[in-house]
């Protein structure tokens, strides 16, 4: 690969309130390489979590250019769209998004089953990530039996399986509690150490500070970009 892993180029985004204009995305522009650890902080409505689905491919800029490995992505079909989604890109999220009638294992299945991957291998492969976050003997477990914690790690599975190169995580530990959360955090920054480019939104700072690159957001612009040599991550 040659280049940046991500390249956002004067990235614009307005949205509709009723009648008025929303600009969320200002003249966004953004370099991340592989193997990075960001942190994207910012009060509410400052265009978080818009930047992240930008990222993600959940949406589209107005104007502007997203690469991805080199590649323009905003104008291709939203057929390829998914495609890189699912060979690229994790997501976690605060509220978990477990289905509820699944078990732990058929929900970090689910990327694996739209891919066409095999039933054997699918199990074996969601075995070896249970595994490694510590939740095995939770495998057929429904959400409502998990703690947070442990639904959080399902979610890190169902992101991980398919081996992404960049994770997403949008305020990851927002519903947990403080001892939970900081095992979360420890598990996405193991996952950065063994080479995924780890992306967090959060509005909590000393969160935040832990990551090698702090990105500060001010309505809908990047107003601060610090490289942060003493991280815990």
């Amino acid at each position: 690969m040659t280049g940046p892993l991500i390249e956002l180029t004067d990235l614009n985004k307005t949205y509709l309130v009723g009648e008025q204009p929303l600009q969320v995305l200002n003249q966004v522009n953004l370099i991340i390489n592989q193997g990075d650890y960001v942190s994207i902080m910012g009060p509410s409505g400052s265009g978080k979590s818009t930047l992240l689905n930008m990222i993600g491919m959940l949406d589209r800029a107005d104007t502007g250019e997203y690469y991805l490995n080199s590649t323009p992505t905003v104008n291709i079909a939203e057929e390829l769209r998914a495609k890189y989604r699912r060979e690229h890109i994790g997501f976690i999220f605060q509220n978990f998004h477990l289905i509820p009638r699944l078990s732990a294992r058929e929900n970090a299945e689910l990327p694996l089953m739209l891919a066409g991957i095999g039933a054997k291998q699918r199990k074996q492969k969601v075995q070896n990530v249970f595994t490694k976050l510590g939740i095995l003997e939770r495998s057929e477990h429904l959400p409502k039996q998990l703690s947070g914690g442990q639904m959080q790690r399902v979610a890190i599975a169902r992101a991980m399986v398919m081996e992404p190169q960049i994770l997403l995580a949008d305020e990851p530990t927002g519903n947990l509690d403080q001892k939970s959360g900081l095992e979360v955090i420890n598990l996405l920054e193991a996952l950065n150490k063994q080479g995924v480019t780890l992306i967090v939104v959060t509005h909590d700072s000393d969160l935040g500070k832990r990551a090698k690159r702090q990105l500060t957001m001010v309505d809908g612009k990047i107003t601060q970009d610090i490289i942060n040599n003493a991280s815990s991550g």
